[in-house]
């Protein structure tokens, strides 16, 4: 995109009557593509197709006073080598199929590239070209008139007025002539020029912008995703690189913006600087070098050894300026940012690339499919407390994409970047990022396959924490117990029919008139009680807190919303109170409290980005922990929500609260719901670090950071790992690894939190678009995941009921939640939903799903650990573990616990079959062992109400344990392995043991891990590193599946053993006794 100009003046005479003579214009197309081929192919070199390209302008083109230009990036001009490049991302079509002949002219560059056409008459060409006047002017009469007949629109933003040179002219009678050039730009590389919502986009509005202007049927509806029918012209004024060093870690530059765009602010010198961090990983930063901007404060790698051997190649751009990064294994370009034009206000910072396919992944949190359509698709990224619905920014923002690749290989973009944005992806393909502040700060990741690049994400934002083990177990809440004795009741009913329950939760209904850090005195007097019960039965408790005061709003493994209630006397809430005398809380703009509403009334926000909040939050769980011995916490309410925009005043008009450009947030404005923007936190405004909210509360909750030590950005979550220099506030209160969910979320959100994916409906859709988001999470670094099992609201059905049982048996964070009982008329609305409350086999096939999840517990935490170690997926999309498989790329209703477990459920009514995708291999059925042996294609599968269909790929070894009604229990019990032999006769599994609860066992040496093999009919256990609490558990049975023919005898250990064998291929092996902490071997003959 060198240097751009129109191509207004150029003449081609066609002998076909009817052609345009803009035909010209692709035919110009096709030979630059067929020249850049040759190049690329190695038949002609850089500079001969230089000289080619030159030749054939000269002869093409009449001579013209000013330089003109091909939207190919070359220009009429004799160019150097340094001014040409050739980009694979194409502004125009493809070139058309040359019926054969490519082939021949590629073995001979000497023949013409085009074929030769017999000349016109100059009669033809007149007529042609007066009719194609007449139509033109008809055409623009027509649109003139029905423009001054429409009413006019009442735009949100006004076009500012243009500014420096437009590559558009004026006619005679003083209209605006756009290049030919625009209606040469396909429509799928259109990038919006006029990207506001809800304005009618009229042709003057766009030539104020000096882009171009195109409307047809196909353009963007006012608010809507859709063709732009504003988009940008190939010269529109960009950045120039004026000078570029190299320097230790890569290289530094800087870049000129010479012509003012339509935003204000434009910031004209910019630093760029490219960071050679490791060999699959590339870091971009475009700064202020003259202004300090707001960066996001999270803990990124400081590299200072420029890689070695990097996976990439870099191509720099110098007018208008662009950077291109390519893959060395074959060619492929993975950035491009050539294709639009870099803005870089100081409220508008948009930059675009090409992508090399249409498989994009991640870009969370939104309510849509695994894979994300890229038809014009408008992903808008600022935390807001809406429930569930497509095309709406919901809890959390994590601007990371996963693209596949056509080949298999992978690779992701991530933009650290806290302020509100828009990412658009749009059908080229192409991406644009387009934020209201901060910094460009842009990272690559080249892979190559797609888990290497989930662990290179997860090397710069962090590793999960490893969780506490009865977060794996069954957990069970409900808003609307209205009484401790209630809970207890529930209970005491789950162990009487004997359905594993590991926790019991707490809804808002637990507090005293909804104040955190708080407990109703009358219908919640026995809660300590019941929560000493829970412990004497091994089982634990989580309550719910809000992310204000009342003004503050807390909760112990409870709901937690951030607010702090503000309405209660003087001296009567000392959460409230003590945080007004150390002024951690958010003030408005004007320095005063500000002052909004949630759950308890009117309330105050605690600024979690203070560390003095930190030691007040641990102050508030640590004295709440004396009267109710929580053992963790549920953050809610923490993007953060607010039943006002802004505050209960309102909020003031200035440049953060109507910014010249606000992405398409729900509600229209960014103080929709949420406290004001420009509202005042101790390191920076509200606008900065809005979505960043509820990572700093889950910081605050799970780390505590000493007070000389105190700095930077603290968050509440779900599952924190303490950090160096860090103690949790849950670790300084329990000793043991902490507990926290989180609604909030941001990148790094899983060193301390997990997730639910919010307010979910009792609906067979809702059940389905779980599986997405769970994938999701999992590619962003947060595994402990799980939807509302059942649905929060409405009424779930039996059937649909037991369905999403089986499914969230195996969400990484399994829990039944529902919203309190209410009555319209007769009807009753969200009746209770757990497992006791429906019918004996409903009940029953509850409970074998719940009690097949407790098998499984030693390969679920093994995978956790996976995860905290290795940056591993839990439960992974089938991409992963077949990239070359392309039917994998869409499948979001099946997946994977790890590489092995593949997990297909019903997710209609009224079958009692699925059908499900299995890769090219063999499966395993996991209850039977019956093998299926599939070429990568789709089966019919038997699916009962009472049955989860399972599969275990061929090649792998799965540690399951006697399942009990708490994981304390399970925990403890023998061992099975199951083998699914390869058609090789091979398979290999692990198994990461430890305490379970403790703090860094794995950084401290204390656990176990055991490797398993087999080869050649033997298997063997080795113990790679060893620890006494693996001498506590037996391995007692296990199966090969797989196995031909009988064996004749079975060896443990030297000594011959019993064993079954069964007609569909399953050698069985009982009562084996064997020590986990020593090593073994198992042989058959």
């Amino acid at each position: 995109m060198s240097q751009r100009t129109s191509l207004q003046g150029l003449e081609y005479k066609s002998c076909n009557d009817n052609k345009r003579f803009l035909l010209t214009l692709l035919d110009m197309g096709v030979v630059k593509h067929r020249i850049f081929m040759l190049s690329q192919k190695g038949f002609i070199g850089a500079n001969n197709a230089i000289d080619m390209l030159n030749t054939l302008l000269r002869k093409r083109m009449l001579s013209h006073q000013n330089s003109h230009k091909l939207l190919a990036m070359v220009s009429y001009k004799r160019l150097s080598p340094e001014e040409v490049h050739f980009s694979g991302a194409p502004l125009l079509e493809p070139p058309p199929d040359d019926s054969g002949n490519s082939a021949v002219r590629a073995e001979d560059p000497e023949l013409p590239l085009l074929a030769r056409r017999p000349q016109c008459s100059s009669t033809t060409a007149l007529l042609t070209l007066g009719g194609l006047i007449l139509v033109v002017l008809a055409i623009w009469l027509l649109g003139t008139v029905l423009w001054l007949r429409s009413p006019p629109s009442s735009e949100v933003h006004k076009p500012l007025t243009p500014v420096g040179p437009s590559s558009q002219t004026r006619g005679q009678g003083g209209g605006t002539q756009q290049p030919e050039a625009c209606s040469l730009i396909a429509e799928a590389w259109r990038f919006d020029c006029y990207p506001e919502r809800g304005v009618v986009v009229t042709e003057e509005m766009c030539h104020a912008r000096n882009c171009c202007f195109v409307h047809d049927s196909k353009a963007r509806p006012p608010g809507q995703n859709g063709v732009p029918c504003c988009f940008y012209p190939p010269d529109f004024p960009s950045y120039e690189l004026v000078a570029i060093n190299d320097v230790e870690m890569g290289y530094t530059g800087k870049l000129i913006r010479t012509q003012k765009t339509y935003y204000p602010k434009d910031i004209e010198t910019l630093q760029f600087d490219v960071l050679y961090e490791s060999n699959n990983r590339l870091r971009m930063k475009i700064t202020d070098p003259a202004n300090e901007r707001y960066e996001v404060p999270i803990d990124v790698p400081v590299v200072k050894t420029r890689a070695p051997n990097p996976m990439y190649t870099v191509e720099f751009i110098k007018k208008p300026f662009g950077l291109i990064v390519k893959r060395k294994q074959n060619g492929a370009v993975l950035l491009n940012t050539t294709v639009a034009p870099l803005f870089y206000a100081d409220q508008f910072l948009q930059m675009s690339t090409s992508l090399p396919s249409t498989f994009v992944y991640g870009l969370g949190e939104h309510r849509s499919n695994l894979l994300h359509d890229v038809q014009w698709n408008t992903l808008t990224m600022w935390a807001r407390d809406a429930a569930p619905v497509e095309l709406t920014n919901l809890y959390g923002a994590h601007p990371f994409s996963l693209l596949m690749e056509s080949d298999g290989l992978a690779h992701g973009l991530f933009l650290l970047n806290s302020n509100a944005m828009d990412v658009v992806l749009q059908p080229a393909p192409a991406l644009t990022w387009r934020t209201v502040g901060g910094i460009l700060d842009l990272y690559v990741f080249l892979g190559p396959d797609p888990a290497s690049v989930i662990g290179e994400y997860l090397e710069v934002i962090g590793k999960p924490a490893m969780p506490v083990y009865w977060a794996l177990g069954y957990h069970l809440c409900r808003w609307g117990y209205d009484s401790s004795n209630k809970t207890w009741e529930v209970v005491k009913e789950m162990r009487n029919y004997g359905i594993p329950q590991d926790v019991q939760w707490n809804d808002i209904d637990y507090m005293d008139n909804a104040l955190d850090f708080t407990y109703n005195p009358v219908n919640f007097s026995t809660l300590p009680n019941l929560v000493n019960d829970l412990h004497i039965n091994n089982q634990h408790y989580v309550m719910i807190l809000f992310a204000c005061m009342y003004l503050p709003c807390f909760v112990s493994l409870l709901y937690e919303d951030p607010g702090i209630s503000s309405t209660q006397p003087a001296g009567s809430y000392w959460p409230f109170d003590e945080g007004i005398r150390k002024d951690i809380f958010i003030n408005n703009s004007s320095g005063d409290l500000l002052i909004g509403k949630v759950w308890p009334g009117l309330t105050a926000f605690p600024d979690f980005s203070n560390p003095d909040t930190h030691e007040w939050w641990y102050q508030n769980l640590q004295k709440f922990h004396s009267k109710v011995p929580f053992d963790g916490l549920w953050i809610d309410m923490n993007e953060p929500s607010n039943f006002f925009d802004g505050s209960v005043n309102g909020c003031p008009e200035n440049e953060l609260e109507t910014p010249p450009y606000t992405p398409d947030v729900l509600g229209g404005t960014l103080r929709a719901k949420t406290v004001c923007a420009s509202a005042q936190h101790k390191t920076t405004s509200h606008y900065n670090v809005h979505s960043l909210y509820g990572l700093m509360e889950a910081k605050a909750s799970a780390r505590y950071r000493e007070p000389d030590l105190l700095q930077g950005l603290c968050i509440v979550c779900v599952c924190v790992w303490g950090l160096s220099g860090c103690i949790s506030a849950l670790k300084r209160i329990l000793g043991k690894r902490p507990f926290v969910i989180s609604r909030s979320t941001f990148p790094s959100q899983g060193l301390y939190s997990g997730h639910w994916l919010g307010d979910n409906r009792s609906r067979w859709k809702d059940l389905y678009m779980s599986i997405p988001g769970m994938l999701t999470f999992n590619l962003l670094g947060i595994p402990l995941v799980g939807a509302d099992i059942c649905g929060f609201s409405d009424n779930s059905t039996e059937e649909l009921c037991v369905r999403w049982t089986q499914l969230g048996t195996f969400y990484p964070l399994s829990r039944n939640h529902n919203t309190k009982e209410s009555q319209v008329g007769s009807r009753h609305i969200t009746r209770a939903q757990d497992p006791t409350m429906f019918s004996p086999a409903a009940r029953a096939a509850m409970k074998e799903a719940l009690l097949l999840r407790y098998s499984l517990f030693p390969f679920l935490y093994t995978l956790f650990h996976h995860a905290h170690l290795n940056g591993h997926t839990v439960a992974r999309p089938l991409f992963f573990e077949f990239p070359l498989d392309n039917k994998t790329y869409s499948i979001d209703k099946q997946f994977l616990w790890g590489k092995s477990l593949l997990v297909t459920p019903v997710l209609e009514p009224g079958v009692d079959y699925v059908v499900g995708y299995l890769p090219k291999g063999v499966w395993y059925d996991f209850y039977t062992g019956e093998s299926l042996v599939s070429k990568g294609e789709e089966v019919k599968l038997h699916a009962p109400l009472d049955k989860i269909s399972l599969h275990l790929r061929e090649g792998t070894i799965t540690p399951t344990q006697r399942p009990n009604t708490t994981l304390w229990v399970s925990s403890g019990q023998p061992l099975h392995l199951i083998t699914c032999l390869s058609e090789e006769g091979l398979a290999e599994g692990d198994l990461f043991w430890d305490d379970r609860d403790s703090l860094d066992t794995y950084e401290t040496g204390h656990y176990a891990y055991i490797t398993f093999k087999l080869r050649k009919n033997t298997m063997t256990s080795e113990v790679v590193h060893s620890d006494v609490e693996a001498t506590y558990i037996t391995v007692e049975m296990v199966s090969f599946y797989g196995v031909n023919t009988k064996p004749n005898s079975v060896i443990v250990n030297s000594q011959e053993a019993e064993f079954s064998y069964t007609a569909n291929q399953v050698l069985t092996v009982e009562d084996l006794g064997l020590n986990l902490g020593q090593n073994f071997t198992i042989r058959w003959m």
